[in-house]
C-alpha cells in the first residue's frame, strides 16, 4: 500500500525506504528506533520499540525494508505503529531509487525558466556573477534539495524553490514597480546556491563540515567574492554591496543566521518571499499526508503548530 493511500487504522504491508533512522532511549532506558519511511507517494514516521542490536545495525537510513504495521494518528500526527520489519529477500524490491518521492517539478521547465529570467537581470555586474556561479554549480544546483528537512527537502528542491521565488518576485514587482526586479532576481537566484556546499546531496542528506561550521549564507558570500576577484569587478561598487546585502540578510533576523537584517526594500521583500514559499511548501507537504478532517503533525519550523485539513468538498 502506498503511504498516501493509508487511512486511519489501516493494517498494511509492503516495501518502503528508510529515509531516516535514529536510535533513542525510553524513560526506562530501553533503545527504540525513530524512523521516517518513504515511498514515491510520500513519507510517514514510526517507532520500533525495544530495538535489538540486530535492528539497530540493519535498519538504517538508505535501506529498503519490508514492513507490516498499522497506520494510526498520535497527537494529531499520522504515524505507523505495531511495526515489524525485515530486509528484502532475493528478488524482492531493494533499490532505494524506486522509492524516491516524485518531486513536484519539471526540471527541464525550471532550467529553461531560470535561464530566461537571467536575461531579465539588466545590471551587467549582477548578471555576470549569477552566470558564473550557475555554470560552476550547474550539475549540483539542479539535483540538490533545498534543505535536509523542513521545506523542499527533495531532489531538485533547490532549483524548484529558487524558480518559485523568482516567479513571486516577478509578480510582486509588477504590483510594486518601485522594487528593482533585477536585484531581486539576482539575489534570489544566488540566495540558497551554497546549499550545494552546505549539504551532501539528494541521497540521505546531511550537513557537510563546511555546512555545519560556516553555513550557506557565509559560503555564498565567499563564492561571490571569489567571482568578483576573477572578473576584476570593483568590490566597492554599490551594486556589488547591495547584491551581497540582499543575500546576507535573507533570513531576516540575526538569530536565524543572517549577519545583517534587511536594510533595503528588495532585501526585505526577498526575505518575505523566501518565507512565503518555504511555509507554503511545508504546509502543502504536511496536508498531503493527512485526510480531510484530520490535523497535521506539529510543524516545528512554523512555531510548532499543527494545521487542520477541512472538508472543502462538502
Amino acid at each position: 500500500m502506498k503511504i498516501n493511500q493509508m487511512k486511519k487504522d489501516d493494517i498494511f504491508d509492503g516495501f518502503y525506504l528508510i529515509k531516516s533512522s535514529e536510535v533513542r532511549k525510553t524513560r526506562a532506558g530501553k533503545d527504540y528506533i525513530a524512523f521516517t519511511f518513504q515511498d514515491d507517494s510520500g513519507e510517514i514516521t514510526g517507532n520500533l520499540w525495544d530495538a535489538q542490536p540486530y535492528n539497530i545495525e540493519n535498519f538504517v537510513a538508505g535501506k529498503v525494508v519490508y514492513m507490516k504495521g498499522r497506520r494510526e494518528v498520535y497527537n494529531g500526527s499520522p504515524q505507523v505503529n505495531q511495526i515489524t520489519l525485515r530486509l528484502p529477500h532475493d528478488g524482492e524490491p531493494n533499490d532505494p531509487r524506486d522509492f524516491k518521492e516524485n518531486p513536484p517539478v519539471d526540471l527541464a521547465n525550471v532550467r529553461d525558466y531560470l535561464e530566461q529570467m537571467m536575461f531579465k537581470i539588466e545590471n551587467a555586474t549582477w548578471q555576470r556573477i549569477v552566470r558564473v556561479l550557475y555554470r560552476k554549480y550547474d550539475k549540483e544546483f539542479f539535483i540538490y534539495p533545498a534543505a535536509k528537512t523542513n521545506h523542499h527537502a527533495f531532489e531538485s528542491g533547490l532549483a524548484y524553490h529558487t524558480a518559485t521565488m523568482v516567479r513571486l518576485a516577478d509578480a510582486i514587482g509588477d504590483i510594486y514597480p518601485n522594487l528593482n526586479k533585477s536585484l531581486m532576481f539576482a539575489g534570489i537566484m544566488l540566495h540558497d546556491l551554497a546549499k550545494v556546499i552546505e549539504l551532501t546531496g539528494p541521497e540521505n542528506t546531511e550537513y557537510t563540515i563546511r555546512g555545519n561550521l560556516i553555513g550557506h549564507i557565509a559560503l555564498i558570500d565567499e563564492e561571490i567574492t571569489k567571482v568578483i576577484m576573477e572578473l576584476n569587478i570593483d568590490d566597492n561598487k554599490e551594486d556589488v554591496t547591495v547584491l551581497r546585502h540582499v543575500i546576507l540578510s535573507h533570513h531576516g533576523q540575526l538569530e536565524y543566521g543572517s549577519p545583517v537584517r534587511p536594510r533595503i526594500m528588495e532585501a526585505e521583500m526577498i526575505h518575505m518571499i523566501d518565507n512565503i514559499d518555504a511555509e507554503m511548501m511545508m504546509l502543502t507537504t504536511a496536508l498531503n499526508r493527512v485526510d480531510e478532517g484530520e490535523m497535521t503533525g506539529r510543524i516545528f519550523a512554523m512555531d510548532n503548530r499543527s494545521f487542520y485539513k477541512p472538508h472543502f468538498n462538502q
